[in-house]
């Protein structure tokens, strides 16, 4: 392809060559991804007593597999994503829905399909397929197109119909998230601050009857968010063994394999949920702190890479991406800290599991896709104009 050649899109845009792409890539943001990743082996490594298996090798080869869709991702060109964004949207949203009809069963929730090698959790999926499909939407909407409410309706229900299909399975916790990350694209994209004011009041108004909804299990965990000593040897276990693995870190932590709380089995899901406590109780704030450091460097490239992009879309799906990370990161550690319920959010690129870490690695491929393609503009019905 050669780098002379213009698209027919009616600007005049060069196509970057494959070349160009991979040096244009960003590598130290990639850097970042590969640290964040190693310290998940080390603390996967530590999780089973100093040994690779079962969850350490598989975490390594994975992140390996989703490294190659991460840049083959950020290698394509923008344009495609936009053309291809309600495309995705719908066999996600198909996944969902085939969830419902031959779904696998796993602790007391059906959110999986069992394809042979691998099990599938389509409702991770959806939070990226939902940042691109609200993307495409916004794109080359005006201020005041965007303030007319007709206009939220098709985003509304695009949310909506993924949101009932995850709660039913159920996972309120994921539902909550992606009601979050579409927010936060929907003020980005403009949406005045008082129609969200108004959909907070009514959220809170609705609590009551919300509450009679929640599945007996969803009400416990949120009694014992508001008082875990109430019953510590059964549904505060879990935020009372993740504050006492905290405290006992201390300033610089017990030592790698060294965490009595999680080595001596008082800490549960240590490999999932769990996993920055036990990071916190080895390496203690110092580098508990560190690895939040890594995390906050990540945010303000995805941050800075949105801010630099000249198409809506770009910006839509590169501060969606990051919001995502965010909730992700902000959701975990203040579970485990028991600063809100125990939702089963796991920390990205570090806590066990493939379709988490596959689908942040994707959101991550289209940042990366969003920084290469910063200066191509795109046509505002994002369709190539002849």
């Amino acid at each position: 392809m050669a780098v002379n050649s213009f698209r027919s899109d009616g600007l005049n845009q060069p196509e970057l060559t494959f070349g160009q792409k991979l040096t244009s890539l960003n590598w130290l943001l990639v850097l970042l991804i590969t640290m964040i990743a190693a310290v998940g082996f080390l603390m996967l490594y530590s999780a089973a007593n100093g040994d690779v298996y079962p969850w350490a090798v598989r975490h390594a080869v994975r992140y390996g597999v989703c490294l190659l869709v991460m840049v083959t991702i950020a290698m394509v060109d923008i344009r495609f994503w936009i053309k291809s964004a309600y495309i995705g949207y719908a066999l996600v949203l198909a996944l969902l829905l085939l969830v419902e009809v031959m779904g696998e069963i796993g602790m007391g929730a059906q959110r999986w399909i069992d394809l042979g090698v691998v099990q599938l959790q389509p409702s991770e999926l959806m939070k990226i397929a939902l940042v691109l499909a609200l993307a495409r939407f916004f794109h080359g909407f005006s201020y005041e197109e965007v303030g007319n409410p007709l206009n939220l309706l098709v985003p509304l229900l695009l949310i909506a119909l993924p949101a009932v299909l995850v709660l039913r399975q159920p996972d309120l916790g994921t539902a909550l998230m992606m009601l979050a990350g579409s927010g936060a694209i929907f003020f980005l994209a403009g949406v005045r601050i008082w129609k969200f004011m108004l959909v907070i009041a009514a959220g809170l108004g609705a609590i009551p009857i919300a509450w009679q909804f929640l599945r007996g299990y969803q009400k416990q965990r949120i009694l014992t968010f508001l008082d875990p000593e109430s019953d510590p040897l059964g549904s505060g276990y879990h935020i009372l063994q993740s504050k006492i693995a905290l405290g006992s870190g201390g300033m610089f932590g017990k030592g790698f394999l060294k965490g009595s709380q999680s080595h001596l089995n008082f800490l549960p899901e240590k490999q999932t949920d769990f996993i920055f406590t036990m990071l916190a109780e080895e390496f203690g704030m110092v580098g508990g702190l560190a690895m939040l450091g890594l995390y906050v460097l990540t945010i303000g490239y995805g941050f800075a890479i949105a801010i630099r992009c000249r198409s809506q879309f770009g910006r839509l799906v590169a501060m969606g991406v990051t919001t995502t990370l965010f909730l992700y990161l902000f959701i975990n550690v203040a579970m485990v800290m028991g600063l809100i319920p125990v939702v089963g959010v796991p920390l990205p690129l570090i806590s066990y599991g493939g379709t988490a870490m596959l689908t942040m690695m994707i959101g991550l491929g289209l940042l990366l896709g969003v920084s290469i393609h910063r200066d191509v503009r795109i046509a505002r019905s994002g369709v190539d104009e002849e």
